[in-house]
């Protein structure tokens, strides 16, 4: 049960985030419950797999992705809104915030300590490793939003045309 509540906080608190980077682009009001939908559902699967499942932080990306991004697809097509105006403020808090802090953070530990040798192997490896994560879980975050618009181009830009 407490399992239940911490995917389904991780959820909301994931909406309630989406719904401001949307508020940035202005996109249409009936889109704000869509991409609160899309982000809760993304951000919670990736919980549920990461915490559950065991699965590492980008398949588990990977997979709230592809679902943000087919989402966004089928809600666009209800609520006559591209596709990129749902997922992209969707997809915006599953951003590795900790890893991208963490590789600047040794980046700058690094220059500081350019005399100590130890200090220096740390912060190298520690950007590295930081480094390597963020990009990695950016990346399979754009692919997986992507894949639903080169696998449905047809689908993709008849969405906002009225039938």
């Amino acid at each position: 049960m407490m399992l239940v509540i911490k995917v389904l906080l991780d959820g909301f608190f994931a909406a309630l985030a989406a719904m401001g980077f949307g508020a940035i682009s202005d996109p249409p009001l009936r889109a704000y419950c869509s991409i609160a939908i899309l982000a809760a559902a993304g951000h919670a699967l990736r919980f549920f797999l990461m915490t559950i499942c065991g699965v590492n932080i980008a398949i588990g990306s990977l997979c709230a992705s592809l679902l943000i991004g087919f989402g966004a697809l089928g809600l666009g097509k209800r609520i006559h809104a591209p596709i990129t105006v749902l997922s992209i403020p969707a997809l915006l808090p599953m951003i590795p915030g900790k890893y991208a802090y963490n590789l600047f953070f040794a980046q700058i530990m690094f220059l500081q300590n350019l005399d100590n040798l130890e200090a220096r192997q740390k912060y190298m490896e520690m950007f590295f490793f930081n480094s390597t994560i963020a990009i990695t879980v950016i990346f399979l975050l754009a692919v997986g939003a992507t894949l639903p618009i080169l696998l449905f181009p047809k689908a993709t830009f008849s969405l906002t045309r009225k039938k």
